[in-house]
């Protein structure tokens, strides 16, 4: 396992690293005891950092991160996030009150004492302008509550916004092949503050391992069901914004990427962790073999500049049109 800076903090965290909204909900049928047993998969293999969230399963992937960490907090990780618990649109949400409220909700179902990064999940423009929750965050900083903290963006242009006028530790963004944009002004000017980046959705819900046909079925209480087209919320967490055929579409003309690489799930990985601006990329899972699966991108080749060009090109000419919701 190689291990990356976040920005200017001094957590050293696993450049794979998982995401735990599927083994907490809204992504299928759970297994608790596989998802424990892959999360102790994922750390026996050097994996130190664990990104989650209040609303995941109303808690339940953060009670199952204490219980697959106890004992090693001091040398695990664990990033989680805020605010969607209620209205993501009232001022009141993030009020010093709240915040500490959500903070000390999340403390108590991950068992520890601190958090390492605490992260404002997907809040509007408005919020961040406001400026009033950075005040709180500031707050749960001085009182030893959390070490650092960062925003869940949706756009390029948050993202550009919290860089400019906020001490956030972290970014965490939407980056995958099909999700290129953020690669234009927003890595660079994260790279030159010293601000991490966290990429999420980097297998675009599925799309990029290759496996979907255009009839591929949803269970009721999966996402890519119920927020197929964004009834939900904003549709770029769904399949990377595209509309599902046309994603299947898209990822048979990226079979070429798996050539030598094992897989298209390896190789989509490998390809966002050949971005010297990535702190750690972070895929979902729900069992032991997709954590295995996941890991083994990191021993795959990597991409030649002739490589680099052409997925730079698919992008630019085959999806960015295609992609739907706030980028």
């Amino acid at each position: 396992m190689n291990y990356r800076q976040l920005g200017k903090t001094d957590l050293r965290i696993s450049e794979l690293s998982f995401g735990t909204w599927a083994i907490g909900g809204a992504w299928g049928k759970l297994n608790d005891k596989e998802a424990l047993r892959a999360l102790d998969r994922a750390m026996d293999e050097g994996v130190n950092f664990f990104d989650t969230a209040d609303v995941y399963g109303g808690g339940h992937s953060e009670e199952l991160l204490a219980k697959a960490t106890k004992g090693k907090q001091e040398s695990i990780h664990i990033a989680t996030k805020f605010c969607r618990g209620g209205d993501i649109h009232d001022p009141e949400t993030y009020s010093i009150e709240r915040v500490t409220e959500y903070c000390e909700d999340s403390l108590r179902r991950l068992n520890r004492n601190q958090l390492d990064l605490y992260q404002i999940h997907c809040p509007p423009m408005e919020i961040l302008q406001d400026g009033r929750v950075f005040e709180a965050l500031e707050k749960l900083k001085e009182q030893g509550k959390i070490r650092y903290y960062g925003v869940s963006v949706e756009t390029v242009e948050e993202g550009l916004y919290c860089l400019e006028h906020t001490n956030a530790s972290s970014l965490q963004v939407i980056f995958n092949i099909f999700r290129q944009k953020p690669l234009e002004k927003l890595f660079p000017e994260a790279y030159n503050k010293g601000v991490g980046i966290l990429a999420r959705v980097p297998l675009a819900s599925g799309l990029l391992t290759g496996k979907f046909s255009e009839n591929a079925k949803f269970e009721a209480d999966d996402h890519r069901n119920f927020n197929r087209d964004g009834e939900a919320f904003n549709v770029g967490e769904t399949f990377a914004g595209l509309e599902f055929n046309k994603g299947v579409e898209l990822s048979r003309n990226l079979d070429w990427i798996a050539d030598d690489r094992g897989s298209m799930t390896r190789a989509a990985l490998k390809w966002i962790l050949e971005h010297k601006e990535i702190s750690s990329v972070i895929p979902g899972f729900k069992n032991m073999k997709q954590v295995e699966d996941n890991l083994q991108s990191l021993d795959v080749k990597g991409y030649s500049s002739e490589e680099l060009d052409r997925l730079a090109t698919f992008y630019r000419n085959e999806v960015y049109e295609y992609i739907r919701g706030a980028y």
